[in-house]
């Protein structure tokens, strides 16, 4: 399949990915990731679009001003972790990694930007390029959503790396695939006292307990077997000395689901528990909530799209188990339609992991298919717009570029 993708545009892919793991910056601090990646766009004369954008930037490929837009994302921020791989090319930053793929999937999105470039003339549209920092802290995709990177943008695709998944395999799935992630906080509040008289105490650590323990009947007696839901509490902090009960606790985790529905449902089950234990023990809690993006939810026609496109120039298409993390791109798909793919990278650890790495073979391959992915769908909706001026049923809805 990528026998005519360039050697040299390999030999660069990879360059320009090891040169971004070499040094990761954090959410909303990727000025020389920025900086990197606009060098490598000017050399290659790909105009970037003025957003006003602190870090990130997006640019735009195509020469047809009245034709269609697509738009294709990668994200561009790494993780505070310590890096464990024995790399050559390991963060040279103590404490920070690209232990998500994220410079995978920028150099990936560079590389479709290659490919469509050299086609630009042939292009009926234009595709728009978003390198989007800050995905790790949610806050990314909204940032571009306000800059105004969406304008016009009729359909839009995203991808993330899959250890698990072989190289050549693309996993594709039309509806929900990734979880909505909220994350919340609960300060329990008592009445302190020493140790040994805890009669006179309303003891934080033991409504604290309760608490945790009644909040794993959610799922299990809340959530219908068919459905999905996620209640974790992952840090419990309360006290300072062993012969003092404190005067509260604090706790907090992290609640991942599918269904909006169900994720409403949840939260009022949990604020249930919460509020009614605390007052039976005479305390008082209360909780903060971090909402975090919605779920992935991927358009049925354009994922119909993504499968067949990935087919078409070779590569296996599986139908993925859906992810209990959260991803931003969801964001997008609340604005218009699009599809979100898994793009296999036989890994051997998970994401986040300190020793997370991925097999380079899958660059070319992605960056040619994601360039497939963009050209054939501004194909389709040029196509469905001239089908409309002739006042026949295609199947394209001109609103949002949905395929049916």
């Amino acid at each position: 399949m990528t026998k005519d993708f360039p050697a040299a545009w390999t030999e660069r892919l990879i360059a320009v990915r090891r040169h971004l793991h070499a040094h990761p910056e954090l959410s909303n601090e990727e000025h020389e990731t920025t900086a990197y990646l606009r060098e490598q766009l000017a050399e290659a004369g790909i105009r970037e679009l003025d957003l006003g954008l602190s870090t990130g930037l997006v640019a735009e490929i195509g020469s047809a001003v009245d034709g269609p837009i697509v738009a294709v994302r990668a994200d561009i921020d790494a993780l505070p972790v310590q890096e464990e791989t024995g790399l050559d090319y390991a963060s040279r930053v103590p404490g920070r990694m690209h232990a998500c793929g994220h410079d995978f999937h920028a150099a990936a999105l560079l590389g479709a930007a290659l490919r469509l470039k050299a086609r630009e003339a042939d292009l009926p549209g234009r595709v728009r390029l978003l390198f989007q920092p800050a995905e790790e802290k949610a806050k990314g995709a909204v940032q571009l959503i306000r800059s105004g990177a969406l304008e016009g943008v009729q359909a839009i695709f995203g991808l993330h790396n899959k250890p698990d998944l072989r190289v050549g395999a693309i996993g594709v799935k039309s509806g929900p695939l990734m979880a909505a992630a909220d994350g919340f906080a609960v300060d329990v509040r008592g009445r302190g006292s020493h140790a040994a008289v805890p009669e006179v105490a309303v003891d934080p650590i033991v409504v604290a307990a309760h608490i945790v323990t009644a909040l794993q009947s959610i799922v299990s007696r809340n959530v219908g077997p068919l459905d999905s839901a996620v209640v974790s509490v992952t840090r419990l902090n309360a006290g300072t000395s062993w012969n003092v009960i404190p005067e509260h606790a604090v706790f907090d985790g992290t609640l991942r689901t599918f269904d909006p529905v169900i994720r409403e449902h949840v939260r009022k089950r949990f604020a249930a528990l919460v509020s009614g234990i605390a007052a039976s023990f005479e305390s008082e809690a209360s909780i903060r909530w971090i909402d975090g993006p919605p779920a992935v939810v991927n358009d049925e026609a354009w994922t119909r799209h993504a499968a067949a496109t990935a087919e078409r120039i070779g590569l296996q298409t599986v139908v993925p188990r859906p992810s209990p993390a959260g991803e931003d791109f969801a964001f997008y798909l609340q604005q218009i339609p699009g599809a979100f793919v898994f793009v296999g990278t036989s890994g051997e650890y998970e994401w986040h992991h300190p020793k997370f790495d991925l097999d380079e073979k899958a660059l070319p391959q992605t960056a040619e298919y994601l360039a497939a992915l963009a050209g054939g769908a501004l194909e389709r909706l040029q196509a469905a717009r001239g089908l409309a001026r002739h006042g026949v049923e295609s199947g394209v809805h001109q609103k949002g570029g949905e395929l049916a």
